[in-house]
């Protein structure tokens, strides 16, 4: 199989927290999974969460709730990502931005006029892998690879346009069983049987090279993220997940695959874990 890679980056994101909308709409710290499908079904040209409403008022009728997604999740929902942050450790600035909504219908408030307050990302970035595993996956490899897109993407919100760059496919080589992995992308907190800093110094040097224990920097990112969105309501399923600069202990089934790099000296090896 592939590896689909490339740097999806911009120069502010916004990932809208769905449970603050009184004084400010927050941002989640970093890209889902369900804000990369949305990217990728733009790509694609399939519907989204506005088109959906057409196909729920025909059931609104029927006393019985039956299962509805959009159409870009319907279709990509089973694609297999891995998400590795280029920001330095995983945290990317955040600042407030004020502007008015002055449409006329957007506030009760005289004139119509509603100051709006948003938490974007500064210069965002990240290198996404996709696994080339099914018909939709081969679909987005072609699209992606020869520049061609149905609906412009966005990052978050349509103010924020999407750059795509440095796209490469690479063969999907499965890492060596180790007993401790460097992960490069972000893993779920679930799939962690137990995290680097609780090895103490003595144990890395047991289970590690000297060279592989100078790599592992102490630091952990790690924050809830939208995985999945609800059947029913399409509200967001949420897990956690980590971005750590050191070495983890993995559970049994999960696979991690590998990836190089070469800046022209040297070859560059990342560890990633699909989801």
């Amino acid at each position: 199989m592939e590896i689909l890679r490339f740097k999806l980056s911009g120069k502010n994101a916004f990932f809208k927290k769905p449970e603050v909308n009184t004084y400010c709409y927050f941002t989640y710290g970093n890209i889902h999974k369900v804000a990369l499908l949305g990217i990728f079904g733009a790509i694609l040209g399939y519907s989204g969460y506005t088109q959906i409403q057409d196909m729920i008022k025909p059931k609104k009728k029927k006393t019985k709730l039956e299962p509805s997604y959009p159409e870009f999740y319907e279709r990509l929902k089973d694609l297999k990502v891995a998400i590795l942050p280029l920001n330095e450790k995983g945290n990317i600035p955040k600042k407030i931005q004020a502007f008015n909504n002055s449409v006329g219908y957007a506030s009760r408030e005289q004139g119509g006029n509603l100051i709006v307050k948003e938490q974007w990302l500064e210069n965002p970035a990240w290198e996404i892998c996709v696994l080339i595993d099914c018909e939709e996956a081969e679909k987005l490899k072609n699209a992606i690879q020869n520049r061609k897109c149905v609906y412009y993407p966005y990052l978050g919100k349509n103010d924020h346009l999407a750059d795509i760059e440095f796209i490469s496919v690479d063969e999907a080589k499965l890492a060596v069983d180790e007993e401790l992995y460097r992960i490069d992308s972000f893993i779920k907190r679930d799939d962690m049987d137990l995290p680097f800093k609780r090895l103490s110094s003595e144990k890395l040097k047991k289970l590690l090279s000297p060279d592989k224990v100078n790599l592992c920097s102490q630091f952990k990112y790690e924050e809830a993220l939208p995985y999945t969105i609800n059947e029913y309501t399409n509200n967001y399923d949420l897990k956690r997940f980590a971005y750590i600069g050191g070495f983890v202990r993995l559970k049994d089934n999960v696979a991690v695959y590998f990836v190089e790099n070469n800046n022209g000296t040297e070859k560059i090896v990342k560890n990633i874990i699909f989801y």
